[in-house]
């Protein structure tokens, strides 16, 4: 029998699960430091997105395989080290994802008030890593830096009504918190222009629906439109949304506004982020951004940035700072140590992006480690963890986390997410 583990259970880790399951002679372990599987499809992908959501079915009918398993509420690096899965597995493929923000480097980035979107993303989504985040939603303005779906997610979250999140599993808390919002004013910053956007046609043609806000483009900002002619036909889209928000201004009670060829350089405020100081920009012949030197204020009690992830490191592993992901040629990080997803590419791609690259590296894999009797696999891991005192969730405890939060849903909602491991583990023995 060959062993393979899988740490983390996002789209990476069970697309290549799907692959390897397929194999003969083979036992697959998918291992989530969270009771909870299914990684950004649960906690990153907006709650008014179920359509993308419905994904996880796929997963499960993976993680329901007869040789596929899942080992939920173990932490590599605390509960069991990489350099003792790579003894025990004839193969570890890291699929841990970037779950972390990018730094944003300019004077005042540590203030209170200033929060990256994986922090607020996972505060809306009920991660518990930032379920007690509290975002300060009591000032009219909100920043929103970025240019990208992450950043429209943000924007359109903070602007809809209490009623527009019915269908949706956006969680209690934030639910709650986003009902009584004073805001009003939502800048969307980017430093480049209409035609250097990484926005969807889909998630942009949503901000004209909102039955509250308007999103706003200043006209001058768009390059004419002949030009529109050389962009692909998604691109194309896309800027056709931003040239109709333009054109056609609605007077709502909340406006989101796309500053374009806007540089953050500086947030400033008394003890918390009160306003952030924005440099106008131009782009050069390679369409690369540059100051102009010209300076405006926007009020923003709440400034989110959304420039991207980073995978965090993990000890005894290769990595590469610069690029965010670990080192690796090719998804082979060192002998019996691969990775893939975003932990090998960096944060790049769509959803759908993992499923040709989770093959790939799955099948890299199966001619790597040949065929055989391989390692203690399963059983030493099961093992090793009994000795620490540590007693996995599987993939049956997690559909009783899943039938409990299925039961406590408002009217018209999927599910009430449980925003502890504590709750999803009491859940478990009820």
């Amino acid at each position: 029998m060959r062993h393979v583990a899988i740490v983390g259970s996002g789209p990476a880790g069970y697309y290549t699960a799907e692959t390897l399951q397929k194999a003969d002679d083979i036992a697959v372990d998918v291992i989530d430091r969270l009771p909870v599987p299914y990684g950004l499809i649960r906690t990153g992908v907006a709650p008014d997105h179920q359509s993308i959501k419905a994904v996880s079915r796929r997963y499960e009918g993976t993680a329901l395989a007869d040789n596929v398993r899942f080992v939920g509420h173990v932490s590599v690096g605390t509960d069991v080290s990489i350099g003792e899965l790579v003894e025990l597995y004839d193969a570890v493929v890291l699929a841990t994802g970037a779950p972390n923000d990018r730094p944003l480097d300019i004077p005042g980035a540590d203030l209170p008030g200033v929060i990256g979107s994986a922090a607020f993303v996972g505060w809306y989504n009920g991660h518990p890593d930032f379920a007690d985040l509290n975002p300060p939603l009591g000032a009219a303005g909100v920043a929103v830096i970025g240019n990208g779906n992450v950043a429209l997610d943000v924007a359109r979250i903070l602007a809809k009504t209490p009623q527009e999140f019915g269908g949706s599993d956006i969680v209690a808390h934030a639910r709650d918190q986003l009902a009584a919002s004073a805001v009003r004013h939502v800048h969307i910053l980017g430093r480049r222009g209409p035609h250097q956007i990484a926005m969807t046609p889909k998630e942009l043609g949503e901000l004209g629906h909102l039955e509250r806000a308007s999103p706003r483009v200043d006209p001058a900002d768009l390059p004419p439109e002949g030009d529109d002619a050389l962009l692909e036909p998604g691109m194309r889209k896309s800027v056709t949304h931003l040239r109709s928000f333009a054109a056609n201004p609605v007077a709502k009670p909340v406006t989101i506004d796309f500053d374009f060829f806007a540089m953050p350089v500086a947030i400033e405020g008394d003890g918390h982020a009160e306003r952030i100081i924005v440099e106008r920009t131009t782009l050069d012949a390679e369409l690369r951004s540059h100051g102009t030197g010209e300076t405006y204020a926007i009020d923003a009690g709440l400034v989110i940035s959304c420039i991207g992830y980073q995978t965090p490191p993990i000890p005894g592993v290769p990595y590469e700072h610069g690029r965010g992901r670990f080192a690796n040629d090719d998804g082979r990080i060192l002998p019996g140590l691969y990775c893939v997803g975003w932990a090998r590419r960096g944060p790049s791609g769509t959803i759908g992006t993992n499923k040709p690259d989770g093959a790939r590296i799955a099948e890299m894999v199966l001619e790597d480690v040949g065929r055989g009797a391989g390692k203690a696999g399963r059983p030493g891991l099961d093992t090793l963890l009994a000795s620490r005192g540590v007693t996995p969730v599987t993939f049956a405890d997690w559909r009783r986390i899943e039938a409990a939060e299925v039961a406590a849903a408002l009217d018209g909602n999927p599910r009430e997410k449980f925003v502890s491991v504590e709750a999803m583990l009491e859940a478990i023995e009820r």
